[in-house]
Order: C-alpha cells, then structure tokens, then sequence
C-alpha cells in the first residue's frame, strides 16, 4: 500500500520538478510573481521557480523592436488634410516597470505616437511637413521618449515614412507644379531667345567693324602704293634728266640725236594735227629741242 501511494507522489514531484525549471535565453527576461506580489526578474541561464508558490507572469525580449504606426488624418496649420504614418524603433530597458505601469504597452505606445504625431502637424503648414521632416522626427523621438521613460521604454528612432495629402489638394500641387514648370519654360525660352539676339548683334557689329578696319587698312595699302609709285616715277625722271644731261655735257653729239628724237615726234604730232577735225597751230622751233619738247607737251594736253 505505501509502494502504491509513493508512486504518484513520484509522478507529482517529478511533474512540478520539470515545470519549476526554467531556462532564459540571451536578451530575454522572465518577471516572477510569489504569492501574487512580484518577487524577482530572471536573468538569462537556469532558473528555479517554487512551484503553487511562485509563477512567472511576463516573458518578454530585451531587444530593439520596431512599432509600425499605422495611418492617420491630420490637420496641418493652414487646414490641409493629410495622412501620416510612422515607424518607431524602441527597446524595454526595465521590463518589470513596464509590465506594472501600464496594461498594453504596444497599444499604449501606439496610442502616444499617433497623439505626438497629430500635434506636431498642427504647428505646420503643408510645404513644412515636406521641409521639416527630419526635425519633426527628432522631435517626435525627444518627446516619445520622455513620455515613454516612467515606462522603462527606450525609444531609440522616430522615422515619419509617408505624408499623403488628399485627392484635391494633390491635384491642386499637381496643377502649381505644372504652372510653375511652364512658368521656368517659358523664362528659359525667353533668356535663350534674347541671348541669341544680342549674340546676332554682337556678331553684326564685330562683322562691321572687322569690314570697316579691312576698308581702312585697303585704301592705307592703296595710298602707300600709289605713294611708293609716284615716289619712284619720280626717281626714274629724275635720274632719265640726270642721265640726260650728263650725256648732253659728255658728248655733243648726243644733242644731234635728240633733235632726230624730237623730229620724229615732231612728224607724228603734224599727223595728229592733220587728222584733227577742228585744225590747231603749233609754233615752235625745230632747232630748239627745250622749246619743241614744252610744246610737245601743250598738245598733248589740249588733246587730252
């Protein structure tokens, strides 16, 4: 009969033996309750918990975790409708405070995020929730974090992920967009079209003036030909008379036939004097090569 009772008790030892044994993984912790009053936090390895009198009522993970925010209206400063939904990456640093000080930590915690995230919008205009992103999110994770800590909840980041204004406001910026896109169009188009006028002017005026000095330096090339021309005509004259005379005074003879010259032109001018219609008179001695050669030289101006 004692073999018969030892057995179950056996059995009942060895069931709340197994159950009294608890092994706590790496970033995790347990909260155990004695008699219903909270005893002690079971760090991670092997525990013991008395069985009937002692009872782990939270298990929870001491890792960073992630809270997803879902979307919500807001209404920003100049009364636009938006919706807003956010992420929130937290950590429970004291998980017994935690577990006592509120009932549902995440609903809490959710709860919190969206009433910041509501009031934060407030004091903003539309273009600012676009602008001010990142100092919203610091601000956001500042005030979460204060409000979180009589929790013994860390709020590591706040991160705002889409801001979705309603259907007519996103057409009203869809139409400012493409009027200011026309508008930037249109200022291009304009500034190329002047840009390209005064550079047609530039290229008209540097075209006169290049023609101009081309001009210019033509008739001073022209000029300092016809001067280096005349220059040397009058060289070539004055050095024929030179020669002339040297000849005259070196050899007496030559003035015989400078007369001859001076005849045969003589001859030729009668000819022209005859074929003359209006007739002309040239008196002139033949003996006289000074005097022939000056008239000579009348008619053949009264000709001209």
């Amino acid at each position: 009969m004692e073999a018969f009772f030892s057995l179950p008790a056996l059995i009942l030892l060895a069931v709340l033996g197994t159950g009294s044994v608890k092994v706590t993984s790496g970033g995790r912790s347990r909260l155990v309750e004695r008699l219903g009053k909270f005893d002690r936090e079971l760090q991670p390895g092997l525990s013991l918990v008395l069985p009937v009198v002692e009872k782990v009522v939270s298990h929870e993970s001491l890792k960073e975790r992630v809270l997803d925010i879902p979307p919500q209206q807001c209404i920003t400063r100049d009364n636009v409708s938006i919706e807003v939904d956010a992420v929130v990456y937290w950590q429970l640093l004291e998980h017994s405070q935690a577990y006592y000080a509120v009932d549902n930590l995440q609903a809490a915690m959710v709860n919190l995020v969206l009433t910041q995230i509501r009031a934060e919008m407030g004091k903003l205009d539309l273009d600012q929730t676009f602008t001010t992103r990142s100092e919203v999110n610091e601000l956001l994770l500042r005030e979460l974090d204060q409000a979180t800590d009589p929790w013994g909840v860390k709020v590591t980041r706040v991160e705002m992920r889409d801001i979705v204004p309603s259907a007519g406001v996103q057409q009203a910026m869809e139409q400012q967009m493409t009027a200011e896109r026309e508008k930037r169009a249109a200022i291009l188009r304009s500034e190329g079209e002047k840009e390209s006028q005064l550079n047609e002017a530039r290229g008209r005026a540097e075209a006169l003036v290049l023609d101009a000095q081309a001009q210019k330096e033509a008739l001073l090339l022209e000029s300092e030909a016809q001067s280096h021309q005349q220059q040397v005509l009058a060289e070539a004259k004055s050095k024929s008379a030179l020669v002339m005379a040297q000849a005259l005074e070196a050899n007496p003879k030559t003035a015989e036939a400078m007369r001859l010259m001076l005849a045969k032109d003589w001859m030729a001018m009668g000819e022209q004097l005859a074929d003359s219609p209006g007739g002309s008179v040239l008196m002139v001695d033949p003996q006289s090569p000074a005097a022939l050669l000056a008239a000579l030289k009348q008619f053949q101006g009264d000709q001209g």
